[in-house]
């Protein structure tokens, strides 16, 4: 389980060199204002994300945790502020679960290119078994018509889709277009030569004539 160390906060205490302000809360714990260390906090999040539950270290105790919302810094990307939503024991949970694609695909292999159709699932489950990531196996895809489907994926034992159609497609196969290019007509230096001196000696004629 990820652990996070927090220290009391003062409702109005916004600053502390090295640490990030931020709050956790439930539907049985009161909004409580903390200090988390950033460092500690980045490691945390870029291993559970917001879908695996942490343990909070409070001074009235472990509480088990989602990390609900983090707002950062519009020009650094760094957290400001952080909240917590804390979860009961078998709770059922809903949340959003990014999608990483892993393996090879022989139709990729062959030419084509790889559609990915949706980058996260919404899923439901036992706040202990909610998984970081959902892995997509992209090998199945084998011909241009090759589809994985929602209902194709693996989840944890206790996860389902949520607010997700299982046929929905999550990866396919599309055709490579090819970039046609206009050719290049070469340019005849004589023919535009011989152009010009006749243009002369018509002009020439011309005149002669008036």
């Amino acid at each position: 389980m990820i652990t996070i160390n927090t220290e009391a906060r003062a409702p109005k205490e916004t600053k502390r060199d090295g640490f990030i302000p931020a709050v956790y809360y439930g539907a049985h714990a009161k909004s409580t204002p903390i200090f988390i260390n950033e460092i500690e906090f980045k490691k945390a999040f870029h291993e559970a994300g917001e879908s695996t539950v942490i343990t909070l270290k409070t001074e009235h105790g472990n509480e088990q945790a989602l990390i609900h919302d983090v707002w950062t810094d519009p020009v650094k990307d760094n957290p400001r502020h952080v909240d917590f939503y804390i979860v009961e024991k078998g709770q059922k949970i809903e949340v959003h679960v990014p999608i990483t694609f892993i393996g090879d695909s022989q139709a990729v292999k062959e030419g084509g290119v790889l559609v990915k159709v949706l980058h996260e699932l919404y899923v439901q489950g036992d706040s202990a078994s909610t998984p970081h990531e959902i892995s997509v196996d992209i090998s199945s895809l084998v011909t241009k018509d090759s589809v994985i489907c929602a209902k194709d994926l693996v989840l944890p034992k206790g996860v389902t889709l949520y607010h997700v159609n299982e046929d929905d497609i999550v990866a396919s196969i599309a055709e490579a277009k090819e970039e046609l290019e206009e050719p290049v007509t070469a340019v005849d230096l004589s023919a535009i030569e011989v152009e010009k001196k006749g243009k002369k000696e018509e002009e020439g004629a011309t005149t002669e004539a008036e």
